[in-house]
């Protein structure tokens, strides 16, 4: 039986028997899943701005500090394989409830610490729980539309809440913080949480399960390769590229990487599909979504400090700013499903991974004052338009003719692309940053270097989609993508 959002339909009954009626909503089982991954990517964001009330009441060091977000993106990144392939084996079903019970109960344990180990414990657990169930949402929605009319719409909704997720954090962190406490940031993600796991087994049918050995060494070194490299980027800035924990962090990373390689080769259940990477569509695919995110993320890391630091604007106002990139990514997801249909999805990611890179060269020329609508709205609209351009066929590629067996890995693998990506591009601008600010001046002093080794990372993005091109072949089949 695979995945499937069942819509309301009579089931055939025993005769004598009253006819039953299959009540499932497919709508709402769409909505129920999309609202887990809407809090998932939120809970990476919502924190930033209420990050110095938090030092201050628990008594973070500056460094410290850090780690309230680094934990959840440590644990995210690392363990998202290993819960694509844990949702293939058990059902991505049951991983999905799983890991947002783990999410919510944390949620609520973190907004009652006390001490700041207590919250970063908290923190790494909530992340835990998200790698268990960011996989299967993505599979659960490409494996269960009903044609590729749905399919696409749930994917253009998936793209849309991933990567506008983001900035409405913000705006949500700013709003709790202002009017309660940094403790509402975690509170609020357990109504939700529960909401989910009270309704999504009504809407949602399991997937079969995929009966194997598990593999116990690939789960080992994926997942320690990837809290290495993770681990080793996000400390970068503060300890230096050259320094023993970076150098040493990374060698590690890669020497796990070449553990996993050669056992996922050998293994007859593997964790990673290394078959996967004989499609060039998906390479690409995978390469345009890494370094995509690499060049977006951070106009967040450098956008709020900005515009708290040199423009002194609050935590609500920070959010609200962020809105025009929201907006234009959820305005591209209702259109973008249409283009892709007309146009195919290569010529797609390149406009879009183009118009970033604008967003980012634009950004290059902040001001030390000036007004808002002057200075940075135009660049975020154009920001939040082009990632809403290319993010849903770029999905679409990576999940091309993926079999239903490997959805979950597949999912994993991407979504595991976007931490890292997203890992590697803020970590090489905060170090960037940090080399060209001079001491005691204006923060707007090191962002145009920074900016413009962002506006150099969305030309990797570029290439990468056009190699999609220049093979003159369509980055995804005229038929949709096999998932069913």
């Amino acid at each position: 039986m695979s995945s499937t959002l069942v819509p309301r339909a009579r089931t055939a009954a025993a005769p004598g028997a009253p006819e039953r009626v299959d009540r499932r909503d497919p709508a709402l089982g769409t909505a129920i899943v999309l609202v887990a991954q809407l809090m998932l990517i939120l809970d990476a964001a919502v924190m930033n701005v209420a990050l110095p009330q938090i030092g201050h009441d628990l008594d973070f060091s500056p460094a410290g500090l850090s780690w309230v977000l680094n934990g959840y993106g440590l644990a995210f990144g690392g363990l998202l394989l290993l819960g694509g392939r844990l949702g293939d084996v058990l059902g991505r079903l049951r991983v999905f409830w799983t890991g947002v019970a783990v999410f919510t109960f944390f949620s609520l344990l973190g907004g009652f610490a006390t001490t700041a180990w207590e919250l970063v414990a908290a923190r790494v657990l909530q992340g835990a729980g998200a790698a268990l169930a960011a996989p299967s949402v993505l599979a659960l929605l490409t494996t269960s539309a009903k044609d590729a009319t749905a399919r696409n719409r749930a994917l253009a909704l998936f793209a849309a809440v991933s990567s506008g997720g983001a900035t409405l954090g913000l705006l949500l962190g700013g709003v709790v913080t202002d009017l309660g406490s940094w403790r509402w940031t975690l509170f609020i993600n357990v109504p939700f949480g529960l909401a989910v796991l009270l309704t999504v087994r009504r809407h949602v049918v399991e997937t079969e399960r995929r009966p194997g050995r598990f593999d116990v060494i690939g789960a080992v070194a994926s997942t320690g390769a990837a809290v290495s490299v993770v681990w080793a980027l996000i400390g970068a800035p503060e300890h230096g590229w050259d320094s023993l924990r970076t150098v040493g962090g990374l060698a590690l990373g890669v020497v796990l990487l070449a553990v996993l390689v050669v056992t996922e080769a050998k293994v007859a259940h593997p964790l990673l599909q290394l078959s996967l990477f004989r499609s060039r569509h998906r390479v690409a695919g995978l390469l345009t979504m890494a370094t995509l995110v690499a060049a977006q993320f951070p106009l967040f890391f450098l956008g709020v400090q900005y515009l708290e630091v040199q423009l002194g604007y609050g935590p609500v106002a920070t959010g609200l700013a962020f809105l025009p990139v929201s907006l234009g990514i959820f305005t591209m997801s209702r259109i973008t499903p249409r283009l892709v249909a007309r146009f195919g999805t290569a010529p797609l990611m390149v406009l879009g991974t183009t118009g970033v890179g604008l967003s980012s060269l634009w950004l290059t020329q902040l001001p030390a004052g000036g007004s808002y609508a002057a200075t940075v709205f135009l660049p975020f609209l154009l920001n939040g338009l082009s990632a809403g351009l290319t993010f849903m066929p770029t999905t679409l590629t990576v999940l091309a003719d993926v079999e239903p067996v490997h959805a979950g890995s597949a999912s994993g693998l991407l979504q595991t692309m976007q931490q890292l990506g997203g890992a590697v591009g803020v970590a090489v601008v905060a170090s960037v940053y940090a080399a060209h600010h001079a001491p005691g001046a204006a923060f707007v002093s090191g962002t145009s270097a920074a900016f413009t080794v962002s506006a150099l990372t969305a030309t990797l993005a570029v290439a990468a989609a056009l190699t999609l091109l220049l093979r003159r072949t369509p980055a995804v089949p005229e038929r949709s993508p096999h998932l069913r």
